[in-house]
């Protein structure tokens, strides 16, 4: 996507529902739902209070920015994850895949902060679909504090050994920090 523009009205944001062992994660997750709200973008994620998710939507909260929130029906009040009350929407979904599509459907690019098997499973069924050509939405990484590198050395190893194809390799884009990734999700890199 580089070079190319890309219109952005809402931004995808697959984070954890945990704040991790690192400071710079949840500060990172604030800066990136300030900047979306700074730029005028609506916030699409997963619908929690806690954690990254918590941190990036308050944080959209309050610059005033639009927070739509898709949680699945199984996290739903069940102590897990619990749904968080001051968005500006907030839909509960029947399945985890139906959390995916209906993301996918609202956003226009994808930005993914440190997380674990959940964050990991929708930036790569992101990723995967801009392969097969369902999609031409930018899917990036905020590397925060190195937390991707392994990541990143897999998909290396995956290319060297024949299994992601190098024009496939570059579908998934890193960036530094909020300001790098929201520029990279516009084409403006």
């Amino acid at each position: 996507m580089t070079g190319q523009t890309h219109t952005l009205h809402r931004v995808a944001v697959f984070c954890g529902s945990a704040y991790g062992n690192n400071d710079a994660f949840r500060a990172e997750a604030a800066a990136l739902g300030d900047a979306i709200a700074a730029a005028d973008l609506g916030l699409v994620y997963g619908g929690a209070n806690c954690g990254l998710m918590g941190a990036v939507a308050d944080a959209a909260l309050a610059r005033g920015g639009e927070v739509i929130g898709i949680l699945p029906e199984v996290l739903d009040g069940d102590g897990r994850e619990l749904a968080h009350a001051e968005l500006t929407a907030l839909e509960i979904v029947p399945t985890m895949h139906a959390r995916k599509a209906r993301m996918h459907e609202l956003a226009d690019a994808f930005v993914t902060l440190p997380g674990g098997y959940g964050t990991l499973d929708e930036i790569i069924e992101a990723v995967t679909w801009a392969q097969i050509g369902m999609h031409d939405k930018p899917c990036i990484l905020i590397n925060t504090a190195s937390y991707w590198d392994g990541f990143l050395a897999f998909l290396d190893t995956a290319v060297a050994a024949g299994f992601i194809k190098p024009h496939n390799r570059q579908l998934i884009r890193v960036a530094a920090d909020a300001k790098e990734a929201l520029a990279m999700a516009a084409g403006r890199d």
